[in-house]
């Protein structure tokens, strides 16, 4: 890899809530780490200068939440497309769902990982190790060793954790080892067969419903466990007005539990399923604009801790099926940072700052990562984006493979300018 070159950021605002910062300023870059943070900074011999005037300048963003395909599937999907679209996204990091073919169970999967993101040499990737052997929910997969491979987290994502005892011991073996316990709250027995959320628009249309309960019922069982064990858990993609009560409830008696919301449940309803569209099919699925405000407000109080993309790329021919036959998913990492602004920032529903904290500090504090700061001393990753900037939705240019999006052709607010990773430049807009 080629020696650094002292980066030097000028005139944007830097906004960082890590540090209480929001000014106009520039920003150096050094080695790797931030050299120097706002004021006027004289460019170094042979520095790169780049003009952020009008721009916003922040810690590099964190997905805690994404699926990247690789091993297994690499045909949707490899770890260097997925770092490389990351990276188009403002994100600096991400960290990848373990339900690979074969399942990331063991300290050589994460390793493998681990050596697919270092050499992608874009977005940094964290491997997420799975919490039971296979994913088969069963028995535990050895911790310890995927944490020493270099796993920050444990997660069967794709499917929840349905042994009450074997979360319950997962939360207490995971707590010896500092991480958290990410799940997937479902309860299979009453989503099963479901495509989409239950209500007035699921009968209307003839598709089986998954009810509210389904994520609800799974959301209490993990926070009284995390109670009773004092492990760390994480509550992925809460999509109901349930949910966020009862995280809130478990927060009000410190219990820990945190929760992550996506984009996609921020902006669009169950609606968007009009006309049996299968980009509008993931898990959990759209649900009532009553949710979308009750998260939005989640997201501004504090009761929800991160926005995560759950990005889930699929082949264009298995999206071309009947609604209820098609795979669950859209993808998440260059729509992430406009989705956001457009719903919530535009609208005054949050401020710029908590945005950030959403998608960068919050990430980086909660699971243990470098980045979300921009702190002297710090890693250089920092992500430059324009936040009034108009552009609209082709995904023939992602950099993901994926296609499948239900934004395509619609005007967002937000684009990311510059991204860097490590204090190189991994990403950039001309003009």
């Amino acid at each position: 890899m080629s020696a650094h070159r002292d980066v030097l950021l000028k005139g944007g605002r830097l906004v960082d809530p890590s540090s209480k910062l929001d000014g106009i300023g520039d920003l150096l870059v050094r080695d790797g780490k931030i050299e120097s943070v706002g004021g006027t900074i004289a460019a170094p011999a042979d520095a790169t200068v780049i003009d952020c005037t009008g721009q916003v300048v922040a810690p590099g963003f964190i997905d805690v939440h994404c699926h990247l395909r690789e091993p297994g599937r690499e045909d949707v999907e490899t770890i260097a497309t997925g770092a490389r679209a990351a990276a188009a996204g403002g994100f600096t990091a991400v960290c990848a769902m373990p339900n690979t073919d074969p399942v990331t169970d063991n300290q050589a999967a994460v390793g493998f990982v681990l050596k697919q993101g270092k050499a992608a040499a874009a977005a940094r990737v964290y491997p997420i190790g799975a919490i039971s052997i296979g994913e088969r929910g069963e028995r535990l997969a050895e911790f310890g060793e995927m944490v020493g491979a270099g796993a920050i987290a444990v997660s069967d994502d794709g499917k929840p954790v349905v042994s009450a005892q074997l979360m319950r011991t997962a939360l207490e073996y995971a707590r010896t080892f500092g991480i958290p316990v990410a799940d997937h709250c479902e309860d299979p027995t009453l989503a099963e067969g479901g495509a989409m959320n239950e209500g007035l628009v699921s009968a209307r249309l003839g598709l089986k419903g998954i009810p509210s309960e389904a994520e609800e019922i799974m959301a209490i069982r993990d926070i009284l466990l995390a109670r009773r064990t004092g492990g760390h858990v994480h509550l992925c993609h809460m999509s109901t007005r349930g949910s966020v009560e009862l995280i809130r409830w478990g927060k009000d008696r410190n219990i820990r539990v945190t929760a992550e919301v996506c984009p996609h449940h921020l902006s669009l309803t169950e609606t968007e399923v009009e006309g049996y569209d299968t980009h509008a099919k993931m898990n959990p699925p759209l649900r009532t604009a009553d949710d979308v405000d009750a998260l939005q407000q989640a997201v501004k109080d504090g009761t929800i801790d991160v926005i995560a993309t759950d990005h889930a790329p699929h082949h264009y021919d298995e999206k071309e099926r009947e609604f209820a036959d098609a795979p669950n998913g859209i993808v998440g990492f260059e729509t992430a940072l406009a989705v956001n602004i457009t719903w919530l920032v535009k609208p005054g529903i949050i401020s710029l700052a908590t945005l950030i904290d959403k998608m960068s500090c919050a990430p980086a504090k909660l699971f243990h990562l470098p980045g979300g700061t921009l702190r002297r001393g710090g890693a250089a990753d920092v992500t430059v984006f324009d936040p009034v900037r108009e552009w609209t939705v082709e995904p023939t240019r992602f950099f993901t493979k994926g296609r499948n999006t239900p934004y395509t052709g619609r005007t967002l607010t937000g684009l990311v300018a510059c991204v860097l990773v490590d204090g190189r430049i991994v990403h950039t807009v001309k003009g």
